[in-house]
């Protein structure tokens, strides 16, 4: 039986997905809270896994590990790299990559983890698929597409770091998680997709952005989520 395993970074881009759960228990492991339960349906584990690249791969060890999930989806906020990418809109991952590793004295791409033979993390394309479907019926207003998400310990809200990160890996959106639960997830033969929903244009305007509409972009997710489960 599919298990779902359903990670974001902060306490409000999984509230509702806790609200609509039927929690069966709370399991506690490295300071996060696992809701294990139902949820559209389907056996679902429910985390905050805490921000951060280290936090979030530690997380997905802890949801394939104890709560053997077949599935990861990891839903929140992020930064626009897009200039077709407005705030509100919605970002499926295609793709994902660290933006902040670089290993090229050596000759590798830069944000290419040494020995892994490649660069960027591919996302399942059912996932995809599902994830898209969901949005078109939950949230038909909104403007969704597939893209690249980039990931790096640092939140973007300089234009010249913001046009690096464009010109550098072509990315559609950056935030802090993604790529270390792409990469968990890979290592662990666990399909995954990332799920973005913008809540700033990772320029100078991104701090007053932010906390504006993070509240709403996190609610267009969760929705979406709910009802990607119904899909998968």
């Amino acid at each position: 039986m599919k298990r779902i395993g359903i990670i974001g970074a902060m306490d409000l881009e999984v509230a509702q997905l806790k609200e609509w759960m039927q929690v069966k228990e709370i399991v506690t492991k490295a300071s996060m809270d696992f809701y294990v339960g139902e949820l559209g349906g389907r056996d679902a584990v429910v985390v905050r896994c805490g921000i951060g690249k280290v936090n979030a791969a530690l997380c997905v060890q802890i949801l394939a590990d104890i709560f053997e999930v077949t599935h990861i989806i990891n839903t929140g906020v992020a930064g626009s790299l897009n200039a077709a990418l407005d705030i509100g809109d919605i970002l499926i991952s295609k793709d994902v990559l660290h933006h902040d590793v670089d290993v090229t004295i050596f000759g590798y791409q830069l944000g290419e983890v040494p020995q892994m033979g490649f660069r960027e993390f591919q996302a399942d394309e059912g996932m995809i698929d599902a994830a898209m479907a969901a949005c078109r019926e939950v949230n038909p207003g909104l403007h969704v597409r597939t893209g690249r998400v980039v990931s790096g310990d640092q939140f973007i809200s300089d234009k010249e770091v913001k046009q690096r990160l464009i010109t550098t890996f072509a990315g559609d959106c950056t935030e802090m998680e993604g790529a270390s639960i792409a990469h968990s997830s890979y290592l662990n033969g666990i399909p995954f997709v990332i799920i973005r929903a913008i809540s700033d244009k990772a320029d100078d305007s991104a701090e007053m952005d932010y906390p504006t509409f993070e509240r709403e972009a996190a609610s267009h997710c969760a929705a979406l989520v709910a009802h990607m489960l119904t899909l998968l």
